[in-house]
């Protein structure tokens, strides 16, 4: 746009690398359109009702991406442009970029932060008018931006026509091809992130190809070409089809009739936050336990990413289950935080993170302890996001699924055991004392409990067998009190 030059790299160091980014449909999860549209109308730049069909045409690109025709409405906009002021028509784009900047896709910020982080320039790649981009690339930190220019005359009002060209499909590929060869970046060492089938062009020119949230077309394109898919508003890992993931599809498959060997008693799932992070917490007593938290959080509408032992995503098949569902793997004995960072990345990112502090169920003595007991992990996780924790009860998971055996008990139909599930409201926490705040966690989840878990009771040899893992050769009676997790 304007008199500038093809593109203007921002203060920073650009390397020999470059990581280039589509806008809309791929950091955008849809058009950024109606943000500029009304942006220009409030600055009085476009007076009048929106065009009729508008809103059609926007959302039409939300669901299927770019198509012939409205490329060739994006084509003729400069001549609609003509006569207005530049300098009023980049205020404007200022204010929108407040806007869109917020609207972002959650993890699309952790793989900016990645190339940043390798030196590699970031470079905004759109078909979008430089003069409204432009200031919401500079709030998201980029160097450079690629984009379709307008001309502007003398008197600083676009003239009608472009300068350069328009910078879609095959023309996006020139444009970016003139920055690299101008500031010395090997576009085979590079990177492009699209959504659109119309970007194969440059996504053949590059050496590292991205596809995020493909447009049907696209697709097919990326499966032929083997080139990697992302979906920003995820964690990294999870796959979607057809913008919806695998846990959305599983969750309607976790219905209580699905379930006939246990009856369901769930309250309070409404307490589940709508909408932005969540940490939930649980007791745990049973393997049956996550399929209790599944059918809660199928009540309550949202995914949630369940923080699981190693062993559950090494195994055959459940372990790719568990990854596609975005879980994520804990193995305690390395130390690691990775879990840790993962489950912040996810909050950041407006997920649900559910996990059980005590980190495995309780064998022997501990089982029948009223007095629960758990690791720092939730408490770090919240003092780290400031996230809610909302505490949930389970109770009777182990009759459908003791500890002591391979699977559940999937027979008892005539009178199978009642599974309640209790919700609570956040727990208040300090943020200061991971130890003190674990405690505040495991008491608010005691507090659901029915009456008989917060008595003490002296199991019988019967009731101490069936917390043990099948195989167990040693005497319950002789076990002493296991700290939670170090079986």
């Amino acid at each position: 746009m304007g008199g500038a030059p093809p593109a203007r790299v921002y203060p920073g160091t650009v390397g020999q690398t470059a990581a280039f980014f589509d806008l809309d449909r791929t950091l955008l999860a849809g058009s950024s359109g109606p943000v500029f549209s009304e942006a220009l109308r409030a600055a009085g730049i476009v007076t009048g009702k929106a065009v009729p069909g508008e809103s059609l045409l926007f959302k039409l690109f939300d669901v299927v991406g770019e198509t012939l025709p409205s490329m060739a409405l994006a084509r003729q906009a400069a001549s609609l442009a003509k006569g207005r002021r530049q300098d009023a028509v980049q205020a404007a784009a200022t204010e929108a970029a407040k806007v869109l900047a917020r609207r972002i896709q959650p993890f699309a910020h952790a793989v900016l932060d990645e190339h940043r982080a390798h030196g590699r320039a970031l470079v905004l790649a759109t078909t979008t008018p430089h003069d409204l981009v432009d200031p919401l690339a500079r709030l998201l930190g980029f160097d450079a931006v690629v984009a379709t220019r307008y001309r502007v005359g003398p008197d600083g009002r676009y003239d009608g026509t472009l300068e350069g060209p328009f910078v879609w499909s095959a023309g996006k590929l020139t444009a970016v091809r003139a920055w690299a060869r101008a500031h010395d970046v090997d576009l085979k060492e590079s990177w492009f992130y699209s959504d659109s089938v119309y970007d194969a062009p440059l996504l053949m020119a590059v050496g590292h190809p991205v596809v995020v949230n493909p447009d049907p077309r696209m697709v097919v394109l990326a499966a032929m070409r083997r080139w990697p898919t992302l979906h920003l508003d995820v964690p990294p890992g999870v796959p979607k089809l057809l913008g919806v993931e695998p846990q959305q599809v599983a969750f309607a498959f976790v219905r209580p009739e699905l379930f006939p060997y246990a009856r369901w008693d769930i309250k309070g799932f409404e307490k589940i936050p709508k909408d932005g992070p969540a940490i939930i917490v649980g007791n745990h007593r049973s393997y049956f336990d996550v399929t209790a938290v599944a059918m809660l959080m199928a009540k309550s509408g949202r995914s949630v990413r369940f923080l699981g032992k190693k062993e559950v995503f090494d195994a055959p098949i459940i372990g790719n289950i568990a990854k596609a569902m975005g879980g994520i793997r804990v193995d305690r004995g390395t130390g690691s935080d990775e879990p840790l960072k993962a489950a912040v990345d996810a909050l950041a990112g407006g997920q649900v993170v559910a996990l059980m502090p005590q980190g495995t169920i309780p064998r022997g003595p501990a089982f029948f302890d009223p007095e629960l007991k758990g690791r720092w992990g939730a408490a770090r996780l919240a003092a780290l996001t400031k996230a809610p924790v909302i505490p949930v009860g389970l109770w009777g998971t182990e009759k459908v699924w003791p500890r002591s055996a391979r699977l559940p008990n999937l027979t008892n139909l005539t009178n199978p055991p009642r599974i309640r599930v209790r919700v609570g409201e956040p727990v208040p926490l300090g943020y200061r004392s991971a130890d003190k705040d674990t405690k505040r966690i495991m008491a608010a989840i005691a507090e659901l409990l029915p009456a008989e878990a917060r008595r003490a009771h002296t199991p019988t040899d019967v009731e101490l067998a069936r917390t043990y893992p099948p195989g167990y050769k040693g005497n319950p009676r002789q076990e002493t009190e296991r700290r939670p997790g170090t079986d």
